[in-house]
This record gives C-alpha cells, sequence and structure tokens, in this order.
C-alpha cells in the first residue's frame, strides 16, 4: 500500500514505520491514524518483519502531538467517539500487537504524540525528547489512553504531576521515571544510518530476534492482561505458558538447549 503520511522501511527482519508530516511536527491526524492502522495490521501479517520500529521524520519531534483543528468544534458525543475511534485503530492496536513495536522517541512526544509512545511496548529516546501531557491546558484530557499508561509507568503521583501541570519533562528524567528504557545521544548530521537512536532501537531488535516469535507474542499478551480491568493476569499467564508447549517453537528451543547449539525460530515462521 502507497501511505501518503508514513514511510516504511524494512532491514534484517526489523519494519521501521516513520510518521512524515514534519511541517506538522508529524501531528495526528484522523489519515495518519488510518495509515497506521494498516500499516500494524500489514506488518503483523508479514512473517519476514520480527520486530517494529516506529519514529518520527526529521530531528524536532517524534509525535508533536494530535492534530487539534480537526476537533476543536467537537461535540461531547463526537469527543467520545474521537477517543473510542483512536484507541481501537491505533493505541490499543499497538499495545497488542502480536510483534515486539520499539518507540524511537526523537524530539516533542506530546499529547498523542507521548501517548503512541506509552502504547509501544518499549521507549528509546534522544536525548533532546521532551514529552508530556498538555491536555488540560487546552480544556480537556488526554483521551488516547495516557491517564492510565502513564499511571502504569511512572506510578499514580507522578502521572497526576504531568498531567495537572500539563508540563514537559527531558529524556534524561523520563529514563529516571521510567518513562523510557534508554536515552542515546542525538544524532548530529541527517544521515540515518548514524543516527545513536534508530542504532540503539536496531540493537534492541537484534537481541529480540534472536527469541521464539511465538514466545515473544505470549509474553505480550500475558504482560497486558496484568493491566486489564478484570482479567486474571496470572491465570493468563499459566495458559500462555501452558500453549507455548504445543509450539514448534518451543521443541526448537528446548532441543537446541539440550543440544547444545543455539536455537533457530525462522523455520517456524
Amino acid at each position: 500500500m502507497a501511505y501518503q503520511n508514513l514511510l516504511i522501511a524494512d532491514t534484517d527482519g526489523i519494519r521501521t514505520i516513520t510518521i512524515n508530516r514534519p511541517d506538522q511536527l508529524n501531528a495526528l491526524n484522523r489519515a495518519t491514524i488510518a495509515e497506521l492502522d494498516q500499516a500494524l495490521n500489514e506488518a503483523e501479517a508479514d512473517k519476514s518483519v520480527r520486530v517494529l520500529i516506529i519514529t518520527g521524520s526529521g530531528a524536532k519531534a517524534f509525535v508533536a502531538g494530535a492534530d487539534i483543528k480537526e476537533f476543536a468544534h467537537f461535540s461531547v458525543e463526537e469527543g467520545k467517539m474521537l477517543s473510542a475511534e483512536g484507541h481501537k485503530q491505533l493505541f490499543d492496536h499497538v499495545e497488542r500487537l502480536n510483534k515486539p513495536v520499539i518507540a524511537a522517541v526523537n524530539g516533542f512526544a506530546l499529547g498523542g504524540g507521548l501517548e503512541l509512545a506509552m502504547s509501544c511496548h518499549l521507549r528509546v529516546a534522544s536525548a533532546n525528547a521532551k514529552m508530556g501531557l498538555p491536555e488540560t491546558g487546552l480544556g480537556v484530557i488526554p483521551g488516547y489512553g495516557g491517564t492510565q499508561r502513564l499511571a502504569r509507568l511512572v506510578g499514580k503521583g507522578k502521572a497526576m504531576e504531568m498531567i495537572f501541570t500539563a508540563g514537559m519533562i527531558k529524556a534524561d528524567e523520563a529514563l529516571q521515571w521510567g518513562l523510557v528504557n534508554h536515552v542515546v545521544p542525538q544524532a548530529e548530521g541527517p544521515d540515518a544510518s548514524g543516527n545513536p537512536l534508530l542504532a540503539k532501537c536496531a540493537e534492541i531488535a537484534a537481541a529480540i530476534m534472536k527469541n521464539s516469535p511465538t514466545a515473544l507474542a505470549a509474553a505480550i499478551r500475558a504482560v497486558n492482561a496484568g493491566f486489564a480491568p478484570g482479567v486474571n493476569g496470572m491465570q493468563r499467564e499459566i495458559e500462555e505458558f501452558g500453549n507455548c508447549f504445543g509450539t514448534a517453537d518451543f521443541v526448537e528451543g528446548t532441543g537446541a538447549f539440550m543440544e547444545k547449539r543455539k536455537a533457530d525460530f525462522t523455520g517456524a515462521l
């Protein structure tokens, strides 16, 4: 599929999805959310894709927020629908994807941008990154999972402080609070191959790809279950653990261990 607002690149099992609206600081409008939904579906269906990286074009912003002009005139019901559709199409979609997703946070990750980063399974930030949920300054609250995922990552008190003040925190503070997994130096040139942010994400992806795709998918489902209302996370873990015993990856992984060789999970893809 040809995308208007995304760039797609594949390298050795890693698919990088770049939100490409630099003139709007990669703000999320409805068209971009719909394209991301489609890109995620395609990546999940493509067996050659093992790990996804989501980033923003340019050095200024990962995603600087939602496109406010699209919803400034909305009614109460339209606002609810906007939030519900966004959850389904993008933010919950990313979180529940059966393949690991890494957010490469370059520059501003504000509002919907931070919410997108938080829906990814891992987050790596460049040193110039700034993150925040400024919605209360607009008379609204985060509507794409921000009130829930931020509290899970940094704790209730810090989440409330960030939401109430509508302020931004820098990358080093985000690392301190567990909002991001790693912070790397800012890229100094336009050459993406020399970009420390994407290089770190690729390093993590390479480590992930040594392991079983079916086990990774099961782990994503089990961890997510612990945060789902009304779901017994421990019971889900038991079920996912047991189901692993019926997979080709389990046969290969345990066989490789006993034979003292490296497991090769590519045959099960």
